[in-house]
């Protein structure tokens, strides 16, 4: 017995191949195969056999072929060969040797290939593994977006197979093999610079410069005329290396050399799509990889460390190695680490990612799967395949990096188990840490290589207070300095807040203040109370600010988030945002407040202890303040997002407006600012619910809305809980209905149908109580589209055009859109064309503005579906063109997808499979 997927999907037995049946059967097949032995959910496989909305009967389609496939197998005595397809709560797993799988043997022979000592044995090994491919991957199966996905990544291995094996012909000197087997490809995939590269190369050394030549100007005329780019620099490169007469490495260099790693497949659709590598999922390559660079800018006047610079260079050296930045608070270890990542950018080639982990912070640490996610979208992954566990997502990471050149930088890291989980896979990664703690468990589970960090030598501290202050200045002074650098306890964050203030004070003396920190002598003692020292330091560097500066540090300790703009340090301190951002220069002047990117500042940890303890009576005051800031620009990016739409609610009774609110220019605006200061917006909903401004927490959270609709699978549920808690304890009705309606709604889309329903089934009554008959319209919207999901097709119809009528009551046409949108496509589902033509036109009636053009070429595809089902053709092809052009002109791909589709299956017409395989390609490009 044999599994195929390289080529058409099949099972091959003694007897010849399995009659597998549709091609959704085969789809299936081919999901489990793909995760061979790990369990496989009902939600992925719907993905895999259904690229739009899948019917409300999925599960039991999936139930019906997992069952026809498991007797096919058990008719070929599949649990001979140690084959078994099993069920495992709401999951299949198809148990199998990895033996028995054409794309395991593909790349078991890679690895061998890769091990070979000479380059003949190496292209017995290529040859082999090329040989199992019989025909494009997943031929035969319907390809749902994660099998696309995968598909493509199979390809890529097979082409990157191709290349590794016309580099072993070459150390053979066989390049006229070489040239023939690039030809071929190369007429397939001209777009592949790689590939002609390789071709070129090839060419020349098979004695035909004039091919070579020629082929790399029909290659460029090409990617200027299709892509409108210029050629990377592989194919420039092999080009002037012609020129030269010198095309790269000799015949008879080693294997290793000549041949290159071999490659690897990429991931299955369990895992997720692969990193773009520097071209675009599912289509022709696009240039050169910009390498990713999550870096914040190199320290500036950064002294000393040259030990520790150069145990980290020795640390870094080996295969994967985990080093690892010690000491105390203050002490300078993400210094160190940004100078020394900033200053090695060749060891890098794929790019540098960084986090901080706050593991040390009052504003608690971040979510694993918010930094994995972070991690996962600089290195390509589209938002909509970022998986939702933290074991998942680790896992793709892992893949992702598993042959780059990355240095990830962790910084402020609390404990082992947290820095395990980021760590990335490939050997030539190196991963840096800096922690207070010594992390053993780290040393011992993952040989993490520790440069513990003391503080500064005194001379070193000299030069620091130089680098700030002029050389002229310190070397006026020598004992002066000297003695500041002892007194700061060799701190740099002391040392830095000093200097700076001697800076501002060109009349001062270092004497003098050495003489006011002497004084400070017991509070400089850090080593033995961590923070004291610093706070020392802070105390007297704010004792020489302006008093409107002290009183914003002051307000800015209070801030439960970790990040301030104008406006919300203006909000803490009851000013203008004018006021509050020369008060912010004038702090990061002094070294208090750092700007991390234009209009953006952040407190240091230890800075922003110290600066509670300057108003501590504040706190509430500075509380209320950024709270009602935030529910004031919250509702202005939403009203901008989404203008008309829902929900809308009035303000608490003691709302406070701040005297200014941040204006959005258009949507993208808005919504990046909702994406930027979601985590901020989560804290501070916290902070208000354990102060018990509760009116305020869940309004905070609701109107993140527009960001939770558009990426609804990105892990809101834990923060509309804590709505749906502030909600309750407020014993306000219209809240609760509002939030158990957005929760409900994101729910289902994480694929928990089933807590949705019952969440939502409370919606509508509580609506009713609060008389908020808009609210109980979303409410009914969103059940009746749980219930068509569970089948209960009636009561959904019952409860959309209930939705239909409250919304008309009212007068809102977006709400109304909306549900005659839904009810539209289930009376489709429930076989009454007429019915759905009737609700779809309405809807269009209503005229859908532009911002919702993705609704009106639904609803353009649900009159042409319509149509075709009451037998009238060529009114049906013409509206379900006209809805996949208007998709198309609107970049809205999904909807092009799904109206093409509807249309290829009653047409034949080559200009549908056209533009239906273009709009594929670019939503492969985005993935």
């Amino acid at each position: 017995m044999e599994f195929r997927l390289l080529g058409t999907v099949s099972v091959e037995t003694l007897t010849g191949p399995l009659p597998l049946g549709p091609a959704k059967r085969r789809s299936l097949l081919a999901a489990l195969l793909l995760s061979a032995n790990t369990p496989v959910s009902i939600g992925r496989l719907t993905e895999c056999l259904w690229d739009d909305e899948p019917p409300s009967q999925a599960r039991g389609v999936i139930q019906g072929h997992v069952s026809r496939l498991r007797a096919l197998l058990a008719g070929a005595e599949a649990e001979a060969y140690g084959v078994e397809l099993a069920t495992l709560g709401d999951a299949y797993v198809l148990r199998a040797p990895e033996t028995l799988l054409d794309s395991q043997r593909f790349e078991e022979l890679l690895t061998l290939a890769r091990e070979q000592r000479g380059p003949a044995d190496a292209v017995l090994m290529l040859k082999e593994a090329l040989s199992l491919w019989q025909g494009p991957a997943l031929s035969g199966a319907f390809a749902g977006p994660p099998l696309r996905v995968a598909a493509h990544s199979l390809e890529e291995s097979r082409l990157a197979t191709v290349e590794h094996l016309s580099r072993a012909y070459g150390a053979l000197g066989e390049h006229h093999r070489a040239a023939a087997l690039l030809t071929a490809e190369t007429a397939a995939h001209p777009l592949r610079e790689s590939l002609a590269a390789e071709l070129m190369l090839a060419l020349f050394r098979a004695g035909r410069q004039s091919e070579a030549l020629d082929r790399f100007h029909r290659t460029r005329r090409l990617l200027a005329d299709e892509l409108g780019i210029d050629p990377g620099h592989e194919l420039a490169d092999a080009y002037a290396l012609i020129l030269r007469g010198a095309p790269g490495p000799p015949t008879g260099t080693a294997p290793s050399e000549a041949a290159g790693p071999a490659p690897a497949a990429g991931p299955s659709p369990a895992s997720g799509p692969p990193g773009n590598g520097g071209r675009t999922a599912g289509g022709p390559p696009v240039g050169e990889p910009h390498p990713v660079d999550l870096l914040p800018r190199a320290p500036r006047g950064f002294h000393g460390r040259a030990a520790e610079l150069a145990a980290l260079s020795r640390s870094a050296a080996g295969e994967a190695p985990v080093c690892l930045v010690t000491g105390p608070a203050g002490v300078g270890k993400t210094a160190l680490a940004l100078q020394w990542a900033h200053r090695n950018p060749a060891l890098f080639p794929d790019g540098r990612l960084f986090a901080d982990l706050r593991g040390f912070s009052t504003a608690g640490e971040p979510a694993l799967i918010d930094v994995l996610r972070e991690f996962l979208l600089a290195l390509g992954v589209s938002p909509r395949r970022v998986p939702e566990s933290v074991p998942a997502a680790a896992a793709l990471f892992r893949s992702l990096t598993a042959r780059r050149g990355l240095l990830v930088v962790l910084d402020n890291a609390r404990d082992s188990a947290t820095v395990r989980a980021l760590l990335p896979g490939g050997a030539d990664c190196v991963t840096l840490v800096t922690s207070r703690h010594r992390l053993e468990g780290l040393i011992a589970s993952d040989a993490a290589r520790p440069v513990p960090l003391d503080t500064l030598e005194t001379d070193d501290g000299t030069a620091l207070l130089a680098g700030v202050l002029g050389e002229e200045r310190v070397l006026a002074e020598p004992v002066a300095a000297r003695r500041l650098s002892e007194l700061c306890g060799g701190l740099p964050l002391a040392l830095r807040v000093t200097a700076a203030r001697l800076a501002g004070r060109p009349g001062w003396t270092l004497a003098t203040l050495a003489g006011e920190l002497a004084d400070e002598r017991g509070r400089l003692a850090y080593l033995d109370v961590d923070d004291t020292g610093v706070a020392a330091a802070l105390r007297l560097t704010v004792q020489h600010l302006p008093p409107g500066a002290v009183h914003q540090l002051a307000r800015l300790g209070h801030h439960p988030g970790g990040h301030y703009d104008p406006y919300a340090a203006a909000a803490l301190a009851g000013t203008d945002p004018v006021t509050a951002r020369a008060a912010l220069e004038r702090l990061a002047a002094a070294h208090l407040v750092t700007e991390t990117a234009p209009g953006r500042w952040v407190l240091h940890d230890l800075v922003r202890l110290y600066a509670r303890s300057l108003d501590p009576a504040s706190a509430r005051e500075a509380l209320i303040g950024v709270l009602d800031h935030c529910i004031a620009t919250a509702l202005a990016a939403a009203d901008t997002a989404e203008p008309g739409g829902e929900p809308c609610f009035v303000l608490p009774d003691d709302y406070r407006r701040p005297r200014a609110v941040q204006d959005f220019a258009d949507r993208a605006e808005a919504m990046r600012w909702l994406a930027t200061e979601r985590e901020d917006l989560a804290l501070t909903a916290l902070a208000a619910r354990k102060a018990g401004f509760d009116d305020r927490a869940w309004r905070i959270i609701l109107l993140q809305w527009p960001q939770m609709v558009w990426r609804a699978r990105d892990s809101w549920s834990p923060l509309l809980e804590l709505a749906l808690e502030s909600a309750r304890a407020e014993k306000d009705a219209y809240a609760e209905s509002r939030v158990l309606t957005l929760l409900g709604w994101v729910l289902t889309e994480e694929g928990r149908t089933a807590e949705a329903a019952a969440l939502l089934e409370r919606s509508p009554a509580l609506a009713r109580e609060a008389d908020d008959p808009l609210g109980e319209a979303t409410a009914l919207i969103n059940l009746a589209v749980v219930q068509a999901e569970l089948g209960e097709l009636p009561t959904a119809l019952e409860n959309c055009a209930r939705a239909v009528e409250l919304a008309r009551r009212e007068g809102d046409r977006h709400t109304e859109t909306l549900a005659l949108q839904h009810l539209a496509r289930m009376h489709l589902t429930a076989h009454r064309p007429e019915e759905a033509l009737s609700c779809a036109r309405a809807a269009l009636d209503l005229g859908p503005e532009h911002e919702e053009a993705a609704r009106r070429s639904l609803l353009l595809a649900v009159c042409g579906e319509a149509r075709l089902a009451l037998g009238d053709e060529e009114d049906g092809v013409r509206l379900l063109d006209r809805a996949a052009q208007e998709a198309e002109r609107d970049g809205y791909d999904e909807g092009a997808v799904r109206a093409l589709e509807a249309l290829l299956r009653v047409s034949a017409r080559a200009e549908f499979r056209r533009r239906h395989d273009e709009a594929l390609r670019r939503l492969a490009e985005e993935s």
